[in-house]
């Protein structure tokens, strides 16, 4: 059995849902950035961390230093995350939208909503994260 018909639906399915082709690795290229980003906050490296930001997030911050001013102030629970789970991954706005559970400083347990989309050269950024405090207990 080939696997080339499957693949071939799945991304005919993928510009039908989203507008945008659905590549086979989206969802392992999602993963990696975003726990690549995740990492490079729990080391403090704004240069790795910075790099995985969309074009638009890094105009909106112009430097890697306002970007994680803005990370340790408005996002602690992203930036310094333990119990990283990765949740439901959809289509949305011609990326995708990655929900990641994870615990926060203070053991508080949360879903971020990252939004991502592939850029003209080929990379996965993100776009967007949204956090909200989980209803779940973290462990």
């Amino acid at each position: 059995m080939t696997w080339r018909p499957i693949l071939f639906t799945l991304a005919l399915l993928g510009v039908l849902i989203t507008g945008a082709p659905a590549r086979a690795g989206d969802a392992e290229d999602i993963r990696a950035v975003i726990s690549a980003q995740i990492n490079a906050f729990r080391t403090d490296d704004a240069a790795a961390a910075f790099s995985y930001a969309a074009p638009g997030i890094r105009s909106m911050f112009g430097t890697e230093d306002r970007f994680m001013k803005m990370v340790r102030s408005g996002y602690p629970s992203v930036y310094r995350a333990s119990n990283v789970v990765f949740g439901k991954l959809e289509p949305y706005r011609g990326g995708f939208r990655q929900d990641v559970h994870l615990t926060g400083p203070k053991g508080r347990s949360w879903v971020a909503s990252y939004t991502l989309e592939r850029q003209p050269d080929g990379t996965m950024k993100i776009t967007g994260c949204v956090l909200r405090q989980s209803e779940e207990t973290s462990v």
